[in-house]
């Protein structure tokens, strides 16, 4: 696997072999390329190019790696935030970090949860709407880029490279403060978000989600995944319950909430979010073999990298009580340990 400092020399290469068709020196043929003479030379893997005036990230991301949304690529190899006509610059046309892996460290992934909010008030699982949008737009001013679940088990799974300052937005239960606060602010930033629902919680309350609701965030882009029925403990028995009634009452709690998410959405469940963040390796394996569930999250705190259990990845509880220092604490998105 190449790791980053084998780009960084073939970066050094390309630049090179681009404008050294006279043996002159970088300075000199920077200066000596107007913008409306950009040029660009194709290598195995990468286009090197001198950027002209008026091109964008996001517009050379559309014109060479066909998807303007793919620009985080081309920013994240580069170590840039915007490009200026003249400005020398590599464009890898594949994935070029799976994993996050570099010869510093490797790449982890923040998921967030959320679960209630209120306009003014607060208390340890309550956001207010103001701290809410100051944590939203601190992600935005800080580079954070927010991706969907999707995203982030295509690069558990080793299959898709993703961005370097990645986070994940998920909120779980169905309280309607999460409705009438969250989401708008949510869709005012263009973020993706998963909303973990347990389906006995839905029931029309004033402070609860109704279906139509549901089913309208998620015709809207809105991630609706599985929290079980009741929001009990999976880890392990009740009290008095024999081994077969807690693994039928397991099976159950998956399945049927599934199945109640499906009717009122029309989408499958491919996500878990353990309620209080318990399950056992028999959770796990009801998982795997009988639902098709492609993960599952724990409240453990802490990132996930691409190595972590896909059935027991790190999710940090983000409380009412949390200031923007504590908040981007949380934000973790590098380890510069050895790999163990």
């Amino acid at each position: 696997m190449r790791i980053c400092g084998s780009y960084c020399l073939c970066m050094l290469i390309m630049i090179i072999a681009l404008i050294s068709g006279c043996a002159t020196s970088a300075v000199h043929v920077s200066r000596s390329f107007e913008p409306s003479d950009a040029k660009e030379r194709e290598f195995p893997g990468f286009t090197a190019v001198i950027a002209k005036k008026g091109d964008t990230l996001s517009s050379l991301a559309g014109q060479y790696l066909k998807d303007p949304s793919m620009e985080w690529l081309i920013a994240d190899f580069n170590g840039i935030s915007s490009v200026n006509p003249g400005m020398e610059i590599i464009i890898p046309m594949k994935p070029y970090e799976m994993g996050g892996l570099t010869y510093r460290g490797y790449q982890t992934v923040p998921v967030l949860s959320y679960h209630n909010f209120s306009l003014d008030k607060t208390d340890k699982m309550t956001v207010s709407k103001r701290s809410f949008e100051e944590q939203m737009q601190l992600l935005k001013d800080r580079g954070y880029r927010v991706i969907s679940l999707d995203q982030l088990f295509d690069f558990f799974d080793f299959k898709k490279q993703i961005p370097s300052k990645s986070v994940v937005i998920t909120i779980d239960d169905g309280w309607k403060s999460a409705y009438e606060i969250a989401f708008p602010v949510l869709k005012k930033y263009g973020y993706p978000v998963t909303l973990f629902v347990y389906t006995d919680l839905i029931n029309s309350t004033r402070k609860t989600m109704t279906w139509e609701q549901v089913k309208e965030l998620s015709d809207n882009g809105i991630d609706i995944q599985c929290h079980t029925i009741t929001h009990r403990d999976l880890a392990g028995a009740q009290e008095k319950e024999s081994f077969k009634d807690y693994f039928d009452a397991v099976e159950k709690e998956i399945v049927q909430s599934s199945n109640i998410i499906k009717k009122n959405t029309g989408r499958d469940c491919r996500y878990l979010a353990y309620p209080y963040g318990g399950s056992s390796n028999m959770v796990v394996a009801i998982l795997k073999r009988r639902t098709g569930f492609r993960g599952a999250f724990t409240v453990r705190r802490g990132s996930s990298p691409f190595f972590i259990n896909n059935y027991m990845v790190n999710r940090s509880m983000i409380y009412g009580e949390y200031d923007l220092k504590k908040f981007e604490k949380v934000l973790t998105v590098f380890d510069d340990g050895a790999i163990k």
